[in-house]
């Protein structure tokens, strides 16, 4: 489907909801025969507020400069996780069972993800994210559900029916996300919450007040059960599960529990979104001791619902088709404030997790100066499209095709997932002998020269300013393999500190360029 399609499309709105013990369900499609030769399962965990990534991920050979950028806050270097995907890097302390998935090979991290001209609004930023879209464009389809619905085009007319019974995505929480929502309906649907779900599986509600609204409330219950659509199906699902593994008393992994139980009772959802509020950490984000506070609490509450949720999924034996991933809006700026915080900032880590993902480090290690300004934001690596289009390729096998369709333009990838699950040779990050970006004179007056080495195949190089934002045009084009370079002049800028990314397909690097 062309992209003016999927813009003039879904303007048109989304179905309306119809209600489930106070579950908010929007109506959905279901997964054809394509799909289903694919049963594999994406787990979204949304860490809703702009996480600190500078704190989750340290940089531990710039300990030093990132201890002098935020001395109230800079975890103590001996707490710092160590994990073998990269000796340059360690984990938050409270990500310790985060740790562990990763010492067992079951987890990876994409370092820095963002997007140029980054937007600090958490809604906008959000949105951003949700749509695919870029931050001077605004769209009413999600990524998620434009992915979706290309697999889906009749939809609603059919759905659901006795061969496609099961709803095609969920979102754990009162409002389906905008990510799942298609180019004409959204994909998804609600399960308000994990009260809600129990509930529902145990044919029980809670009490309704002995008043004429309760009555009507009590009535619209019944009716809404004997006409959903999916409900049943659903409850089927979770009946087929007795047992799961022991999880923490945590809000995340409440949420998580439900997500295991409904795939391993058969359920042929494709997309599961859940969420994790609280990090906007502008004050109090660290205690006295810098390893506790606000953020460690979210740490730990992160990497134990992970870790619970993983072992369910090895118990109940589905650990194999489910991968799972986080993200965060925006991440938090490099420099802390006097409040023990952090303000909004650009980029932030990503961690995937699972059976099937490539274990290892994509990217390098955040870059800190000695001298770190207040406004100074953690630069961009990875396109947070790119994970998109990763995710699509790698995990549920699109096409160039299809990938284009539902981001609208080509995107590096990056090989998030082993090989096997798609058929690939290998899913291991290319090491680029000899590939670097130098820039000379540095500092610069009016014009730098830029040298690289090009593996070959499309090139991208950015000129960016400390807040992510594009100040000179982008170059994007073919450079046969080997050694180049260019010329740039940039006498319009100011003087000041400023970024210079060049990609090259699953390549990029960053560094830091002086205007005199």
């Amino acid at each position: 489907m062309k992209r003016r399609n999927f813009i003039k499309n879904s303007v048109l709105g989304a179905m309306a909801p119809t209600f489930l013990n106070n579950q908010s369900l929007w109506a959905m499609g279901n997964i054809d025969q394509k799909l289903l030769e694919n049963e594999n399962v994406l787990v979204v965990i949304q860490l809703n507020g702009g996480n600190d990534g500078l704190n989750t991920v340290i940089p531990v050979n710039q300990y030093s400069n990132y201890k002098n950028a935020r001395s109230n806050i800079a975890l103590v270097e001996n707490k710092i996780l160590k994990i073998p995907q990269s000796e340059l890097i360690g984990l938050h302390p409270s990500l310790k069972n985060l740790a562990a998935l990763m010492n067992d090979g079951k987890g990876n991290i994409v370092q820095d993800v963002g997007y140029p001209n980054p937007n600090f609004s958490h809604f906008r930023a959000t949105d951003i994210w949700h749509t695919a879209s870029n931050s001077t464009e605004v769209l009413e389809s999600g990524w998620a559900g434009r992915f979706l619905a290309l697999d889906h085009p009749n939809f609603p007319e059919g759905y659901p029916s006795a061969k496609y019974p099961d709803p095609l995505s969920i979102q754990i929480g009162s409002v389906v996300t905008t990510a799942l929502q298609g180019p004409l309906y959204s994909m998804g649907m609600s399960i308000s919450d994990t009260t809600n779900f129990y509930n529902l599986i145990e044919n029980s509600d809670e009490p309704v007040p002995n008043t004429l609204a309760g009555k009507e409330l009590d009535y619209l219950r019944q009716i809404s059960k004997q006409t959903n659509k999916y409900s049943e199906t659903i409850k089927a699902a979770a009946l087929k599960v007795s047992q799961q593994k022991e999880y923490p008393n945590l809000s995340l992994a409440s949420q998580l529990k439900i997500v295991a139980r409904l795939i391993a009772g058969g359920l042929k959802t494709k997309i599961y979104y859940v969420r994790l509020g609280g990090f906007d950490t502008h004050s109090g984000q660290t205690a006295a001791d810098t390893s506790t506070g606000t953020h460690a609490n979210l740490m730990a509450n992160l990497g134990d619902s992970i870790k619970a949720f993983q072992d369910d999924l090895k118990f109940l034996g589905v650990a194999d088709k489910v991968m799972g991933m986080t993200y965060s809006e925006f991440g938090r700026r490099i420099k802390s404030n006097a409040s023990l915080g952090t303000d909004h900032g650009a980029a932030a880590p990503m961690f995937f997790f699972g059976e099937k993902v490539n274990p290892t480090y994509f990217g390098k290690p955040t870059t800190i100066s000695a001298s770190v300004a207040n406004n100074d934001n953690i630069p961009m690596q990875h396109d947070f499209r790119s994970i998109y289009a990763s995710i699509m390729k790698y995990w549920f096998c699109s096409d160039s095709v299809e990938m284009k369709s539902v981001l609208f333009q080509n995107f590096d990838t990056i090989p998030l997932v082993l090989g096997s699950v798609c058929g690939y040779v290998t899913a291991t990050e290319p090491e680029l002998i000899g590939t670097r970006l130098k820039a000379f004179p540095n500092p610069f007056q009016e014009t730098i020269n830029l040298n690289f080495v090009a593996k070959g195949g499309q090139s991208s190089i950015q000129i960016l300013n400390m807040n992510g934002q594009e100040v000179a045009p982008e170059i994007s084009e073919e450079f046969e393999a080997g050694n180049h370079q260019i010329s740039l002049n940039l006498s319009h800028l100011q003087s000041g500190i400023y970024l210079a990314r060049y990609r090259n397909e699953e390549y990029q690097v960053v560094v830091r360029i002086m205007k005199q």
